[in-house]
């Protein structure tokens, strides 16, 4: 039998998804006074699990690194250890950091009570679209002004 070790692929181990869930409080806890859930909620968290897809080997490289920083089961710390160590975590840098936000992050404003709370319609963008403020649009002449970074395909037939 392969576990979860053996297969990165494979899901969570029942260890990596309790210290995540716990580590997924600490990142966006729950708040009564706008009525809003954690992420540690069960289906926030519950489609945190099924959407990790390409970044699920970067959050077990994430709950490895927190597991080093918690000297064990960030699950079974008290409180203000367990605060610690995910503070720790999160105030690091780097690429496994940035993929544990967005797994966590994109499930948790994607919530209808998340939403309704940041008084968004729950609903997909289309049909109906949604009303975009107008931006400074010189803020692209920067990139405008750059010399192209590209071939024409037609100049490379010209030259065979």
């Amino acid at each position: 039998m392969v576990n979860a070790v053996q297969d990165p692929e494979a899901e969570l181990t029942p260890a990596e998804s309790r210290d995540l869930r716990r580590l997924a409080g600490f990142m966006v806890p729950a708040s009564a006074e706008y009525g809003v859930p954690g992420a540690d909620d069960a289906a926030i968290f519950g489609d945190v699990v099924r959407s990790l897809g390409r970044d699920r080997n970067a959050v077990r490289e994430a709950l490895a690194m927190l597991r080093d920083i918690a000297g064990g089961d960030l699950a079974g710390l008290d409180e203000p250890s367990a605060a610690a160590a995910a503070m720790t975590l999160l105030g690091r840098q780097g690429p496994v950091i940035a993929a544990l936000g967005r797994a966590v992050l994109q499930c948790y404003y994607r919530d209808d009570r998340v939403l309704r709370a940041l008084g968004r319609e729950p609903r997909p963008p289309y049909p109906k679209g949604h009303e975009l403020e107008q931006g400074d649009w010189s803020l692209l002449d920067a990139v405008r002004g750059r010399p192209r970074m590209w071939r024409d395909i037609d100049s490379e037939r010209e030259l065979t």
